[in-house]
């Protein structure tokens, strides 16, 4: 068999997009698409925002790469963003969200070996998540599918249930140099840590001086209603990845940390040719623009409460088929009671709605952050078709 000119590790589907229409997504064919996933969670602003799109285009035209070497005067200013907006002090930029949670793990780990305790290298991380595809974040994720084929892992990592307390506690050791969690699982089937679970972990950390690393990367940037989704949970971290909305659409990742954690990255530590590009850094501004607000981010909550409201009641019409409703915001997941992902193509290819497949059984649904009810009618309506016709086409 020929291999493919991309190479072939995506099983792609039919939908070939070409353009993009505020949420909605055009095909080469010329169909029209509603997109409620959003680049997985990554075009939190839809496909056409005019602020987004004329910022890069005008930095385009300016300045769009010097490396690190040099000083950054757009960089310097959306750090200082950031640290404004939340728990850091300091800042630094990547190109993806496997990239800053590698840089969150370095940070942990540099922030006992730089004070001499070089035996705290171990991160407890937690089952179903998923961190990236780096050789590090795969080995940081306890999912079998992940590891097969690239053995061995890189030792550092243990793994305990998510939102079991006790069972983190017990694997606390002395090589024990923190815990990496997503305060809401993404790719593991859309579940919220607990709040008793982030508390504890905070505290077993603050008992232990370990590191708190919250990965954000899909959760964050206003997806939840709140600009990072552990605020809601009153928790503070000591590191935390982000990424995917971040930039509106455009590659870019970020590692925040405080001081404290930070105090092992000095020069020489860590370092990227293309992180915190001028076109990226000018990007994620625009963003910030209109997302970083309490207006924009009530919206997101009130929407997300009305979409969740009218799912919870459209599953209730088909309980052979759907289970529950889970997440905050515009970060949602319907338990189905099959594999989704048959689901998931039928409601593309029939009823042209985008969604994303995800573990325990949960289809995802993470429409721009800027949908309307006009968008949530619609996609309603096409789910409902979609429900009754899968009945028919597909019998138990």
């Amino acid at each position: 068999m020929t291999i493919t000119p991309l190479m072939p590790v995506y099983p792609r589907c039919g939908v070939r997009p070409v353009r993009g229409e505020h949420c909605h997504l055009m095909g080469e064919d010329g169909t029209r698409y509603l997109d409620f996933a959003s680049g997985i969670a990554v075009n939190l602003l839809g496909h056409s925002n005019e602020h987004l799109i004329g910022t890069i285009q005008r930095q385009a035209a300016t300045l769009m790469h010097v490396s690190n070497l040099y000083g950054s005067p757009l960089g310097d200013a959306l750090a200082q963003r950031l640290v404004d907006l939340t728990f850091a002090d300091t800042v630094f930029f990547t190109n993806s969200g496997a990239e800053a949670v590698e840089c969150a793990i370095k940070v942990a780990r540099a922030y006992h070996q730089h004070a001499g305790s070089t035996e705290r290298y171990e991160l407890i991380t937690f089952n179903n998540a998923f961190h990236g595809r780096t050789m590090a974040t795969i080995s940081a994720s306890d999912q079998e599918k992940m590891h097969k084929g690239f053995m061995p892992l890189l030792p550092g990592f243990k793994y305990a249930p998510f939102n079991d307390l006790a069972a983190a506690e017990a694997l606390i050791g002395p090589h024990t140099a923190g815990f990496l969690v997503e305060p809401i699982q993404g790719e593991g089937g859309v579940h919220e840590g607990s709040a008793e679970f982030l508390t504890g972990l905070r505290a077993l950390a603050d008992r232990h001086d370990l590191m708190l690393v919250f990965d954000e990367v899909q959760c964050g940037v206003a997806r939840t209603g709140t600009f990072y989704a552990h605020e809601q949970y009153g928790v503070t971290p000591d590191v935390m990845a982000s990424a995917k909305g971040i930039g509106g659409g455009f590659p870019l990742g970020a590692c925040l940390a405080t001081e404290k954690a930070a105090r092992g990255m000095v020069f020489g530590t860590h370092g990227s040719t293309y992180g915190g590009n001028p076109l990226a850094m000018a990007a994620a501004g625009a963003v910030l623009d209109v997302v970083a607000n309490e207006a924009f981010l009530a919206n997101v909550r009130a929407t997300g409460a009305r979409l969740r409201a009218r799912l919870e009641q459209f599953i209730g019409n088909y309980p052979d088929m759907f289970e529950l409703v889970r997440g905050k915001g515009l970060m949602l997941g319907i338990k189905l009671r099959m594999e989704p992902r048959a689901f998931v193509a039928h409601l593309r290819d029939n009823h042209q709605v985008l969604t994303v497949a995800a573990a325990d059984q949960t289809m995802r649904v993470l429409p721009p952050l800027v949908i309307d009810d006009s968008h949530i009618d619609e996609f309603m309506d096409k789910l409902s078709a979609a429900a009754a016709s899968y009945q028919v086409t597909e019998p138990a």
